[in-house]
């Protein structure tokens, strides 16, 4: 076997070979996780890949660092050219980076099976690019100023302490890290000059380190000089893109809709999901029709939006299309309807129109007047509860529910006249203010029947 500086060729080329298939392993497993479930989106995809870095990332660090300690011991009291310093820590990048290629195509053909919405940014594959050959230019870095057998694994758990404390820190430091500021809402989108100015930061970052080290190593003012050219490249993209303002809050984007038998319009990437909402919001829509909350319209909203509904339109938040994502929608909504009220009585009848408007078991409660308005309430049919709900929905979302709107309680059930067949349901409302009313068959409001 021939060796190469002190290193065996065919193990370097064996090293290489499971480096690849370890990153391509743990990118595409790190890439998935990152994936919205569901989502037909190109900026999906690019969220993934760039996200796979904060595993792949400290694993070429580690693969650099080991390569960096052999070669400095196999080299030791030699002189090193330029070109011979920079021929090793240049082949693991190329070797790191098509992992990164592999994993990319590998997604890619994946998303190329459907129809995509959006546009792949060719600037944020340049963020993963530039980011893996960082990772991998402070690996050589560690093993060549410190050559012990620790020097490795401390290279990737410092690499990925380092970058995760920057993605999760300041606004302005996360922007410094290979990443994108996940989790991220697909309607605010991605800035392709904020990515190509993320991506000149660290390939500048990259080639000053990388340089600099060469220059000490050959003692060459040209390498020098060159390193200094770098810096200047990096201060440049760092100034860029902090003076980048922030993305807006969302982005104008051609929704996809369902029209019958209710409109529901999503994202695009998430058109998949709509025929599952449409099943869980044309009850509710059914249920609130005739109320200040009736709808015709089911929209997504940004993740980041508060829900406001208004009169016609019920505004969602889809985060994504995993199991039971129509069913936690609808909740959600149904939640922005009337808060919860801060007495516990209050609060109990409350639960029991959520749970009707949910289409769930009715909640029988922790008191008896809420067992008997449960009761009472099962007992109306579906037509006479919708009317109710119109007549009431005021008191429901105020919380000012109580029990003489569910037949008086037990402790005044005895004591009630039996309703008149001619009444629509038995209920005999009382007012915070005035008289109590004597629903009777003539004064019955209008459109009950």
């Amino acid at each position: 076997m021939r060796e190469h500086a002190g290193v065996a060729r065919e193990e370097l080329k064996q090293s290489a070979a499971v480096t690849v298939a370890v990153l391509l392993a743990l990118g595409l497993a790190a890439a998935w996780s990152v994936l919205i479930p569901g989502v037909d989106a190109w900026d999906n995809i690019v969220a993934a890949v760039i996200g796979s870095l904060r595993l792949t990332g400290p694993v070429a660090a580690a693969f650099a660092a080991w390569v960096a300690l052999r070669k400095r011991r196999a080299l030791r009291r030699r002189a090193l050219t330029p070109w011979r310093a920079l021929k090793a820590p240049l082949a693991i990048i190329v070797v790191v980076l098509g992992s990164f290629a592999a994993t990319v195509l590998v997604l890619a053909v994946k998303t190329v099976l459907t129809e995509q919405s959006g546009r792949l940014s060719l600037p944020g594959l340049g963020v993963g690019v530039a980011g893996l050959a960082l990772y991998s230019v402070i690996g050589w870095i560690a093993g060549w100023a410190l050559p012990r057998a620790v020097t490795p694994p401390m290279a990737g758990l410092g690499c990925y302490g380092l970058f995760t404390w920057l993605a999760e820190g300041q606004s302005w430091a996360d922007r410094l890290a290979p990443g994108t500021g996940e989790p991220y809402d697909l309607f605010q989108g991605f800035s392709g000059a904020a990515f190509f100015d993320q991506t000149i930061w660290l390939f500048g970052v990259t080639a000053a380190l990388l340089l600099g080290w060469a220059a000490m190593v050959t003692r060459q003012a040209l390498v020098l000089a060159c390193a200094l050219l770098a810096v200047l490249a990096a201060g440049l993209g760092v100034a860029r893109l902090l003076a980048e303002p922030e993305p807006a809050a969302a982005q104008d984007i051609a929704y996809s809709c369902q029209d019958w038998p209710i409109t529901v319009c999503v994202h695009p990437g998430m058109r998949a999901g709509l025929t599952e909402l449409g099943a869980a919001f044309t009850p509710i829509a059914s249920r609130l029709a005739g109320t200040p909350a009736a709808f015709t319209r089911v929209e997504q909203r940004p993740l980041d939006e508060q829900l406001k509904p208004f009169a016609g339109l019920a505004p969602i938040h889809v985060p994504d299309l995993s199991a039971g994502f129509a069913d936690e929608s609808a909740s959600e909504y149904l939640e922005s309807l009337a808060a919860r009220c801060p007495d516990t009585t209050a609060d109990g009848y409350r639960e029991i129109v959520m749970a009707w408007l949910r289409g769930e078991p009715l909640p029988g409660g922790p008191l008896p007047e809420h067992q008997y308005a449960a009761a009472w309430f099962s007992g109306l049919s579906e037509h006479q509860r919708r009317e109710w709900l119109r007549m009431f929905y005021s008191d429901f979302q105020s919380c000012r529910l109580s029990s003489t709107h569910f037949g008086g309680g037990p402790a005044q059930a005895a004591a009630r006249p039996t309703p008149s067949a001619s009444q629509v349901y038995p209920v005999y409302p009382q007012p915070t203010a005035g008289p109590t009313p004597n629903w009777g068959p003539e004064m019955s409001p209008k459109g009950w029947k």
